[in-house]
């Protein structure tokens, strides 16, 4: 198999053209080999370029623990910057199919590389029965206890369901594993798990977030719809004046910006930005799988 390897902000994936849907089956397995950091490539999930029907072009991504996503905000830029780089579409903005719906990126290039990338994130969705979240009503500052701490936490839909919690400090590495492992898989609360955000604001228009990432089952160094998660929250429940954020994770700096309506408190023009940056690539023995 042919691939490259690309990171946002160090959130890497392995991704490899196969609008020829030669792997077709076994794709869980896949993902967790050539995820794997020991024996493997190394990577926090496998990306596939598929043909589409609806779009200019069709993200299929698995996580590292082998489960299929709907989305994921570094990945779709990494995928838009190598879809544009391969010469696959080559226009600065595309249409991308994800199982989370149609996305629309928005390439910067330099030299004829693509170097960042805009994502137009869709639109928040807060009924629990949606994101899903156990009980009624939206999921907006409510209690829950994990290991020997009590946290307040909101949680919406963004593709994937994110959890943000609000903290006085930015945690270290090991609470953020100590707490997130513990919040991810509580399907009595998250029947599909949750992303968690570990959330610290810095001023109106600054915060940190460290992320224990579902599907990774460990923290990542960046999350791009974590990050958009958390600023949208902290609009919602203590900024709302604030309307965009520079979103500092472990792998470097996220920007982003929406629009609001108070009254309604609708989102909506939901922009992630940031950085897409291919590694390496090579060819992986196909005996391998």
């Amino acid at each position: 198999m042919i691939f490259s390897k690309l990171n946002g902000l160090g959130n890497d994936f392995v991704i490899t053209d196969d609008r020829e849907n030669k792997y077709t089956e076994n794709l869980d397995e896949m993902a967790r080999k050539l995820c794997h950091r020991r024996t493997g490539i190394g990577a926090d999930g496998l990306v596939f370029v598929r043909k589409s029907e609806t779009c200019d072009v069709r993200m299929q991504i698995f996580n590292s623990d082998g489960s299929e996503a709907e989305m994921c905000g570094n990945g779709v830029r990494c995928f838009a910057k190598y879809v544009y780089d391969k010469g696959i579409f080559k226009h600065e903005r595309m249409s991308v199919e994800t199982l989370a719906g149609p996305m629309i990126i928005d390439l910067t290039v330099k030299d004829g590389v693509a170097v960042a990338a805009k994502v137009d994130m869709g639109v928040p969705e807060t009924r629990r029965e949606f994101i899903p979240v156990v009980g009624t009503g939206e999921c907006q500052l409510e209690k829950l206890a994990a290991v020997d701490k009590e946290f307040t936490f909101s949680t919406i839909l963004l593709g994937v369901p994110h959890t943000v919690v609000f903290m006085d400090h930015l945690p270290t590495a090991e609470e953020v594993f100590k707490y997130g492992s513990v919040i991810e898989p509580m399907t009595s609360l998250f029947p599909r798990k949750t992303n968690v955000n570990f959330t610290h604001v810095l001023d109106d228009h600054t915060i940190e977030v460290r992320t224990y990432e579902r599907g990774v089952e460990n923290e990542t160094l960046a999350c791009g719809t974590g990050a958009t998660a958390a600023a949208i929250v902290t609009n919602f429940v203590l900024q709302r004046r604030t309307a965009h954020f520079a979103v500092s994770v472990p792998g470097g700096e996220l920007a982003v910006r929406f629009s609001h309506e108070p009254e309604t408190q609708t989102y909506t023009d939901i922009c992630l930005t940031g950085p897409a940056r291919r590694v390496f690539g090579g060819v992986f023995d196909s005996e391998n799988f």
